[in-house]
């Protein structure tokens, strides 16, 4: 039985992790990428929406939606991503934060089910194998790894809008959008607080021992089953997806974390939030536990605590 209180996950970061990521920081910051705002929904008054794409680092066209409430000459700004295979959410789930007075952008990740670009080319649904692909050939070629500077460059290029309050930036996403989020916070500073709803790609020494094979983690067994049976690779392999390994990411986030836990959950191991969690080293953390929750949809408490968290009011 895992004590989830002392749990710090299977495997160390890679040695030079921490230069690894700084290096790619320091590369897409020399330009800000090319972006377009398009209008969108102009009848509602209440609200400025827009369709903001831009050219990420391999000229992938990247698409989010982006929601403004009117009549502010600043306000906070909630970056969400949404979960593994799917896309950003409708433009009327923005409107409960714009009612707040805060603006809100949700991206699609490349290759899934949204209108961004996979590797500059394919449009759509490229997601099976996202995980493995480039694990042979080393970190620079993990498809993750172009996802998560896509999830950097969009910071940097919403910090360049006028409108934003660039002390009240945040992120928030459920399972890959809690990991995406969680990664946003790690490698950029302009992140201020972070909510992380059970996080996906986490611990994946854990995630093989464990045989978890639900199909968010089918791929990896797939390629041990029908490539390497006998595990020759396992070491090479836990390496090299130790660069897009969520935990160990944690030690570099400066700002807020609230994470939630369901003690149930069967995709996204308990032990590998927590994984995350206790690698955190900023002393304003906080993990919210769900007993009877696996990995669903939370329709009980959950929404308001993230308006709450959001807005920074506290709900009667």
């Amino acid at each position: 039985m895992i004590n989830y209180e002392n749990y710090l996950g299977m495997h160390q970061p890679p040695e030079d992790f921490d230069l690894f990521w700084k290096e790619i920081c320091q590369q897409l910051d020399e330009v800000l990428p090319e972006y377009t705002l398009t209008i969108k929904n102009e009848k509602l008054p209440f609200v400025a929406c827009y369709e903001l794409v831009f050219k990420s680092h391999d000229d992938s066209l990247i698409y989010s939606k982006l929601v403004v409430p009117t009549g502010l000459e600043k306000c906070p700004l909630v970056i969400k991503f949404h979960g593994y295979q799917g896309q950003s959410s409708d433009w009327s789930e923005a409107f409960k934060f714009t009612a707040a007075g805060i603006g809100v952008v949700m991206m699609d990740v490349r290759g899934q089910s949204g209108y961004s670009h996979d590797n500059g080319i394919h449009k759509y649904n490229t997601v099976k194998g996202q995980i493995v692909r480039g694990m042979k050939e080393g970190a620079n070629s993990l498809a993750y790894v172009d996802i998560y500077k896509d999830v950097y460059l969009l910071v940097n290029v919403v910090s360049q809008l006028s409108w934003v309050d660039m002390e009240h930036v945040y992120t928030w996403g459920e399972s890959q959008g809690g990991a995406l989020a969680l990664i946003a916070a790690a490698l950029s500073d302009k992140v201020k607080k972070t909510f992380s709803v059970y996080p996906f790609l986490s611990d994946f020494g854990q995630v093989i021992k464990v045989a978890n094979q639900t199909e968010p983690y089918d791929e990896l067994f797939r390629y041990f089953k029908f490539h390497d049976p006998m595990y020759d690779s396992y070491n090479e392999v836990i390496s090299t997806l130790g660069y897009i390994d969520v935990k160990n990411f944690a030690h570099l986030i400066k700002g807020q974390v609230t994470m939630l836990c369901g003690l149930k959950d069967e995709i996204c191991l308990p032990e590998t939030q927590y994984a995350i969690y206790n690698r955190l080293t900023t002393s304003d953390k906080e993990m919210l536990v769900f007993p009877e929750y696996g990995h669903e949809a939370i329709n009980v408490k959950y929404p308001d605590k993230v308006f709450e968290w959001a807005a920074n009011i506290k709900m009667d």
